[in-house]
């Protein structure tokens, strides 16, 4: 059941979204090689409790972590751990908030140091194809429009892979609502979309293949050719003309151009 939201629920649902944007934000200022994923689960886990939230993630389905954190060929769902990083690691932080009662949830892909050319241009694509599919997020299209704008400017004009395995969803009271919102698709199919309903829409794009297996913890997700893959999600309210945003990425990536550490050349 697609459940819609009112004003006043969207105003609280983008307290818990902005709140996610800020301790993304507080990973890009420290981000650097040497540091562990596990060291970024801390920080994460401090600043969520000092905002009074709970984490989205921590014991979901038995998910043992704050974030996800996945480095280079995992594509989603990365344990944190204790190997340090590297420069030329391709890091997706994924992370949620309950605020309120309500769910924030996004992703975020930061490139450390000098990296492959070609990844570097694959994080660039990627989070190219996220707004691509916004712009489709109003009323009366439908998810397979926002599905095809990411499917068309990743897959098809520039050969990646669109993971087919996992998928967007709704979001609001709980981490994972209808309708899905899966990253390939036909325009004009799926279910309506109406005004304030709330999607996680999340392009999860292989450099190569498409094709994915998953670790024996049962959660990390990874490329099976072992090429990267990059993940970005923005958490956004369907509306009459143009899409609402509620999470920000401005002040992530005004961190993130602030620290030597991390390479944003895609951005020139």
């Amino acid at each position: 059941m697609i459940i819609y939201k009112t004003e006043s629920e969207i105003a609280l649902m983008k307290e818990a979204a902005m709140l996610v944007s800020k301790t993304l934000t507080e990973v890009a200022k420290v981000l650097k090689p040497g540091m562990t994923t596990l060291q970024i689960d801390k920080l994460c886990a401090d600043f969520i409790k000092q905002h009074n939230a709970i984490s989205s993630f921590l014991n979901y389905r038995g998910y043992p972590f704050t974030i996800c954190a996945s480095v280079n060929d995992v594509v989603v769902h990365g344990f944190p751990n204790d190997i340090p990083l590297q420069n030329g690691d391709i890091v997706s932080i994924d992370m949620g908030v309950i605020l309120n009662g309500w769910h924030g949830d996004h992703a975020y892909t930061f490139i450390l140091g000098e990296a492959d050319p070609a990844a570097i241009q694959l994080v660039k694509i990627t989070k190219e194809s996220l707004y691509k599919g916004i712009e489709k997020a109003i009323v009366n299209n439908r998810i397979g429009d926002i599905a095809f704008a990411i499917q068309e400017h990743t897959e098809i004009k520039n050969g990646y892979g669109v993971v087919r395995e996992l998928v967007g969803h709704g979001l609001g009271r709980s981490l994972h609502e209808d309708p899905q919102m899966p990253n390939y698709g036909k325009r004009g199919s799926g279910p309506k979309l109406k005004e304030n309903l709330v999607l996680a829409i999340e392009p999860m794009i292989n450099l190569g293949s498409r094709e994915v297996y998953t670790d024996e913890d049962g959660w990390t997700v990874r490329t099976r050719d072992g090429k990267p893959s990059v993940h970005f999600e923005h958490d956004v309210c369907v509306k009459r003309n143009k899409a609402l945003i509620l999470s920000d990425y401005s002040i992530i990536e005004a961190a993130e151009k602030a620290n030597p550490n991390l390479n944003t050349s895609y951005y020139s």
